[in-house]
């Protein structure tokens, strides 16, 4: 199992970021994934969590929701994290993996929300 993040960089208070997510090793169709995030001293916090179902509604914690969109392709074994009017709260590692399994982290992608 393995997942390659990207899409994250240093963005300003407000700003937007597209990040992605590819999995391998399994069949990521039967599969809800999710996004977490895991800042110093903090842990992993989740981000969002897809339902399997191309299409299916995205779960947000109030942290996010309004500002943050889930989505995947099941066609190109991705994830996606659309996140609109960042915050500096919202400075992280990203990263993505089967929801509530214990397969190994990826490398993440760095998200920092500073002016």
């Amino acid at each position: 199992v393995q997942y390659v993040e990207s899409g994250g960089g240093l963005v300003q208070p407000g700003g937007s970021l597209r990040l992605s997510c590819v999995a391998s090793g399994f069949r990521f169709e039967i599969d809800d994934m999710s996004w977490y995030r895991r800042t110093p001293g903090k842990g992993y916090d989740l981000v969002a969590t897809l339902p399997r179902r191309n299409g299916a509604s995205a779960i947000l914690p109030d942290s996010v929701k309004g500002r943050f969109t889930a989505s995947r392709d099941n066609a190109k074994n991705t994830l996606y994290l659309q996140m609109n009017n960042l915050k500096p709260d919202d400075t992280a590692v990203y990263h993505c993996r089967r929801t509530f399994m214990s397969d190994p982290w990826g490398q993440g992608t760095q998200v920092t929300v500073s002016a």
